[in-house]
């Protein structure tokens, strides 16, 4: 367990207990609870986490993670500026299979910050190949400031967006954080 928690990367040291849940932030206790055993994983389920800026959505991600490494699935947390930077990394260094297959191989994949930037053309068809991948196999958290009906126009290409959407909304929970900034400090 340790070592996934290491290797997953997490931005926060977060659990599900730490997790504020109440009416105004659309989250509570029961919602989680199904989450807590990890058979989402097992069962190769997706979960789509929005919401505004700082309501919450990375630090819920990250506490599904680190779940999961409680019960021994290897997990793997990048926000998409590093999803890029480490396909950038592996293209040159011609480790880019190798890379793809170590995701494919991840009982859970959190993908974090999706929407904050434009995806080239190679990046999305690289997306496809994960989502391919592990479609059917292995869960993928995505967290967004998008609302999910607008990830198709994000991704700009009804055919790939069809494609990549298929694969992860098939069999996807949906949490909708509501509220204001967690960052905020009470004066």
């Amino acid at each position: 367990m340790n070592m996934y928690l290491r290797l997953s990367k997490m931005r926060y040291a977060a659990t599900i207990v730490d997790v504020k849940c109440t009416k105004q932030r659309n989250l509570s206790r029961e919602s989680l609870t199904p989450f807590m055993d990890g058979t989402y994983i097992d069962r190769a389920e997706n979960m789509a986490i929005t919401g505004a800026t700082g309501c919450g959505k990375s630090y819920l991600a990250c506490a599904m993670g680190h779940q999961a490494c409680v019960n021994v699935k290897r997990t793997m947390y990048l926000n998409m500026n590093r999803f890029i930077e480490q396909i950038a990394l592996a293209r040159v260094d011609g480790t880019i299979i190798k890379w793809i297959n170590r995701i494919a191989k991840t009982h859970l994949l959190i993908l974090d910050d999706f929407g904050l930037q434009q995806l080239s053309q190679q990046i999305k068809l690289i997306l496809l190949q994960i989502m391919e991948d592990r479609y059917g196999k292995h869960s993928t958290i995505i967290c967004s400031q998008l609302p999910v009906k607008k990830w198709y126009e994000y991704l700009d290409e009804p055919t790939l967006a069809d494609a990549i959407l298929d694969r992860f909304l098939y069999k996807v929970h949906r949490f909708e954080l509501k509220g204001k900034s967690m960052r905020t400090k009470k004066m």
